[in-house]
């Protein structure tokens, strides 16, 4: 591949290479990162990539230092996860209670009071319903899927610690 060829290729196919790349990785930089790496791969190369395979040669190249990009994040992100500042810790009982409130906070008024009557009150199902006015079933559909809501958030370690 000659220069000119090289640099005819690059008029040609950096757009569909960078967004090829941005749209798996979505994010600016690093897209035009991995495409000026592909690039320069292919320049160092040119000698090697004969000029009619040049896109599929650029493609695949670019595909890999993709891929790279993405273990390498997920080696670093990995890292950041296991730091020392988010150990977890024996929480007082005071933090569990908090915690619990905040996981009936982020229920609908309806489901909190289903759960309030039905856990902390000891109402049966029937009982709530002429309460709430809304049938046996209704109740035991809501309060099923508050109960779900809750213990989606309470299992989550973040919120917990």
């Amino acid at each position: 591949m000659t220069e000119k060829e090289y640099n005819e290729c690059v008029n040609l196919y950096a757009d569909n290479v960078y967004r090829f790349i941005l749209k798996n990785l979505r994010h600016e930089e690093d897209a035009r990162d991995v495409v000026q790496t592909a690039f320069e791969k292919m320049w160092r190369n040119r000698e090697e990539v004969d000029n009619t395979k040049c896109k599929s040669y650029l493609f695949t190249v670019a595909y890999h230092q993709m891929i790279d990009h993405i273990r390498k994040v997920k080696r670093i992100n990995l890292k950041e996860d296991f730091s020392d500042d988010k150990r977890i810790q024996h929480m007082p009982a005071q933090n569990l209670r908090k915690t619990l409130e905040e996981a009936l906070s982020r229920l609908s008024d309806i489901q909190r009071s289903l759960v309030m009557l039905k856990d902390y009150e000891g109402y049966s199902y029937e009982e709530i319903g002429r309460i709430t006015g809304l049938n046996e079933s209704q109740v035991k559909v809501y309060l099923h899927r508050a109960r779900i809501q809750m213990k989606n958030y309470l299992v989550k370690l973040e919120n917990v610690i």
